[in-house]
């Protein structure tokens, strides 16, 4: 019984220490999910301008995120994850600010020109907040709770995302683009206040030598591309299942969406302590096997509910794969080169997001939407390859910390 009632205490002093994160993780991403559905109302619909320029100006902040990776994750390890927090989400603030000027720019270019000065400012402002807050959670309840960390994190990410999206929308049409940009611009600055109040990690300094990230790269890319693979069917669903459903004239394309989301939040609720306790390995490969099971039968699927299920299964399987190669990938770098690690790991779902969907574009135009949960089918194949052949390896010494 005692055994019992310290591991209960120690689970709540975990939760504890990563509440206040998780709520900088809500407040930073619906900074992001906000504008997401509003940006394309607003560039084409008041501005005017093409769809081609909606996709830019939707993508270019991914594209601004992946390259800037790699400083976030050595500011991090330099200067600590609460500095890293404290640098992330000002930025994030003054995208927003940039947002709402766009909006007194009268002339379109102009007013396009300023937008995308923004967006390129968010890249920065999410690397810089996201590593932080990864890295300050692993250093505040420990390496044995990594996967823990980057589950809560990740429903996080997923529930500010998803609530963002129709929140956007209602703020586009009561209050118009403006009302937008100062979501944007106060969002961030509720994150910033908690991290103010919160004690930072002491941060390794002097003659110890931190990875580089090539030499983090080196170390935890298996586990990277066994992720980035299994994160290929979330991509692929997000951008195409409603066009699939369409194709066949079927209703209930957001009964699956909301499934899938069901089905991700369901396991990370109830059984994200499963990478810690058991190993990500093993976690990880059944998680993708059920995600495979999934993208098969929305491959094969005749009917709606045959897709509502797929999607269901393969929000189930994608839920953990992340920390479980999360737990595996941090159990390999030193201590004081986690956040350059958390950045590497971090930068193959941003490339895996921003590859899917036109890779799988062109396989749609070939073949048709059913096709595309065939590439995710064998994008599911191609990870379980990949931590197949995963030579077992011993966490190194410096890795404990």
């Amino acid at each position: 019984m005692s055994m019992n009632l310290h591991t209960n205490l120690h689970e709540r002093s975990a939760a504890r220490n990563l509440l206040p994160l998780v709520v900088i993780i809500f407040s930073g991403f619906l900074a992001i999910g906000i504008p997401l559905p509003a940006l394309p109302l607003h560039v084409n619909g008041t501005l005017g301008y093409s769809a081609a320029v909606v996709g830019w100006i939707v993508g270019i902040q991914s594209f601004a995120t992946i390259l800037t990776r790699k400083f976030a994750g050595s500011w991090c390890d330099r200067h600590g994850p609460k500095q890293s927090v404290s640098l992330g989400l000002p930025l994030a603030s003054c995208a927003g600010l940039l947002y709402l000027a766009s909006t007194y720019v009268a002339d379109p270019a102009g007013s396009i020109a300023v937008l995308t000065l923004g967006r390129l400012l968010m890249g920065p402002a999410e690397s810089l907040f996201l590593t932080g807050t990864m890295t300050w959670g692993i250093g505040r309840v420990g390496i044995a709770k990594t996967g823990k960390v980057m589950a809560w994190q990740g429903i996080a990410m997923f529930a500010a995302l998803g609530i963002g999206g129709p929140l956007g929308v209602a703020i586009q049409q009561r209050f118009g683009f403006a009302g937008v940009a100062w979501s944007t611009i106060l969002l961030p600055l509720v994150g910033f206040a908690v991290a103010r109040c919160l004690s930072a990690l002491a941060v390794t300094r002097g003659h110890v030598q931190g990875l580089s990230f090539t030499g983090a790269l080196a170390l935890i890319w298996r586990f990277g591309l066994a992720l980035a693979l299994s994160a290929m069917p979330f991509a692929i669903l997000t951008s195409f299942l409603v066009l699939l459903y369409g194709s066949y004239g079927w209703q209930g394309a957001g009964y699956a969406i909301l499934g899938f989301s069901a089905g991700y939040i369901g396991v990370r609720l109830f059984f994200a302590h499963l990478p810690d306790k058991i190993g990500g390995a093993r976690v990880g490969a059944v998680s993708v096997a059920i995600e495979l099971c999934g993208q098969v039968l929305l491959w094969l699927a005749h009917d709606p509910m045959a897709a509502l299920a797929g999607s269901v299964l393969t929000g189930i399987g994608f839920s953990l794969v992340f920390p479980s190669m999360g737990v595996q990938a941090m159990a390999r770098v030193p201590a004081h080169s986690r956040g350059i690690a958390v950045a590497c790991f971090m930068a193959f779902i941003d490339v895996a997001s921003g590859l899917t969907g036109p890779i799988v574009g062109v396989v749609i135009g070939w073949y048709g939407y059913p096709a595309a949960f065939l590439a995710g089918t064998l994008a599911c194949v191609a990870s379980l390859v990949v931590m197949a052949t995963s030579r077992p390896q011993k966490p190194a010494s410096v890795a404990q910390g």
